[in-house]
């Protein structure tokens, strides 16, 4: 049995009903909405929402089309996408981390033993902001995170002027990053995770 099958907010959400012909027989129609961990497939698609969002802000990404591809390829289950017809609209990509604060190997390695969530990023496609997808999708990620076995906590470093958002998704500010990227400094937020004994008893996972 999949992952995604056990997950009940992971299952595609259809937002409306299929359509049907002219002869009335339904006709197959992709799901108005849709959540799912990303596969390497979609990694061009990611790294155009991501370059828009964030090159136009910082002038760089936090993750190249390679780094994409290789944290897709090493950690699928710790990505989620959020698509509508099909299309990829938003997504986040982590990865596991075995340190109790981030520091500079963070940004490139996977630690399969790891316990916390390091979330690389989170973005919007430019056509869907403003309208909440962001909150909804990083709430539909750590519910996820509450049925992995060794999650215990997500950890992110955001640019002071994302704190209040993260804030408002739970988080807490931990202080200043150690990691830097040129001459950007990051704040460290955390955000509990519990563990899925917890939330099979608690939530039907």
């Amino acid at each position: 049995m999949s992952m995604l099958s056990t997950l009940p907010f992971l299952k595609p959400v259809h937002l409306r009903s299929p359509r049907s012909s002219p002869g009335g027989q339904r006709r197959h129609t992709l799901p108005a909405s849709e959540f799912r961990c990303l596969s390497p497939e979609d990694a061009v698609s990611v790294f155009e929402i991501e370059r828009e969002a964030f090159i136009s802000v910082s002038g760089d990404c936090p993750l190249h089309l390679d780094e994409i591809r290789h944290f897709l390829n090493l950690c699928p289950e710790l990505s989620l996408g959020w698509f509508e017809e099909g299309r990829l609209v938003a997504f986040i990509i982590g990865s596991l981390w075995d340190q109790d604060r981030l520091s500079q190997a963070a940004l490139t390695l996977h630690k399969p033993r790891g316990t916390a969530v390091h979330i690389h990023v989170l973005a919007v496609h430019r056509t869907f902001r403003q309208q909440g997808k962001g909150s909804i999708l990083m709430w539909r990620y750590l519910q996820y995170l509450r049925c992995l076995p060794f999650a215990r906590r997500a950890l992110l470093m955001c640019e002071e002027f994302l704190v209040p958002f993260y804030q408002k998704c739970g988080f807490e500010a931990l202080g200043p990053c150690e990691v830097t990227v040129g001459e950007l400094a990051f704040i460290e937020m955390q955000h509990p995770v519990r563990g899925h004994a917890f939330m099979r008893r608690n939530s039907g996972c």
